[in-house]
């Protein structure tokens, strides 16, 4: 009995003194003690920052930061990173002694998606709260899964319409698969959902020449037909004659 006390009393020894030697690491690590003592005293960012607010990030990090060195979370910093507006993706390193490092790529927006999201020029999709969108972004709109579809059409677009002086304003798939554009001079074309590329390279081509055939405002264009589109004009000024009625193709003028 004797020599299982002892060997009990042995044991408990050991542990406990392990655990001295382990508790004061064990606190250091967890932030319990030491934060005094290894403060992370500097932020570092990168360069190249345009849209991101500094003054926020700071705000955002100095929690973690004030758990010192050694207890940081880095991931759980670096999600709350990325959760700031205009970043794309983050990473958050610590240098000795007293460095938080902060590195930010940040979403270089393409065009406005829908009402509330914006697409990047890496083909993701971010929301806009908290950004104050910047001027002059097309608006593009589809299903999510067709991202690539809607961007391919609006770069086709753009340079099919770049010798009638009209940029393209927006573009649109909707959920029945069918195309409409808006232009820069106030026209909207309904494309439809066939044959999208060839009805707007055919209107492309045409378009010079029927508005240098019509003195009013184009304010429509449905391309939806066989040979042709069919054109609606807007209000004729005061003092303007009327204009030629055209027909372009099978398509009618109204």
């Amino acid at each position: 009995m004797n020599l299982v006390l002892r060997r009990t009393l042995k044991v408990s020894t050991w542990m406990l003194a392990l655990a001295l030697v382990a508790l004061p690491v064990v606190a250091v690590v967890n932030g319990w003690i030491g934060n005094d003592r290894w403060p992370l005293r500097t932020l570092r960012v990168n360069d190249g920052l345009e849209r991101v607010d500094q003054a926020r990030l700071r705000e955002t990090v100095l929690p973690f930061a004030q758990r010192g060195f050694f207890a940081i979370k880095l991931a759980d910093a670096r999600q709350a990173v990325e959760r700031l507006p205009w970043v794309e993706r983050a990473d958050v390193r610590k240098r000795w002694p007293d460095v938080l490092e902060v590195v930010i790529v940040e979403h270089r927006p393409f065009a406005r998606w829908g009402e509330d999201r914006l697409l990047s020029e890496q083909g993701r999709l971010f929301p806009v709260e908290g950004i104050e969108l910047p001027a002059g972004l097309p608006l593009l709109h589809g299903p999510d899964a067709r991202v690539q579809d809607v961007v391919e059409i609006y770069n086709e677009s753009r340079a099919l319409f770049a010798n009638t002086g009209f940029d393209v304003r927006s573009v649109a798939l909707d959920p029945r698969g069918s195309w409409s554009l808006h232009l820069a001079n106030g026209t909207d074309v309904v494309v439809g959902s066939q044959e999208a590329r060839l009805r707007l390279r055919r209107f492309a081509r045409t378009l010079p020449q029927v508005l240098a055939r019509n003195p009013l405002p184009l304010q429509r264009a449905d391309l939806r037909y066989t040979n042709g589109f069919a054109l609606t004009w807007g209000p004729r000024e005061a003092g303007t004659a009327n204009p030629p009625q055209t027909n372009t193709g099978n398509g009618t003028t109204t």
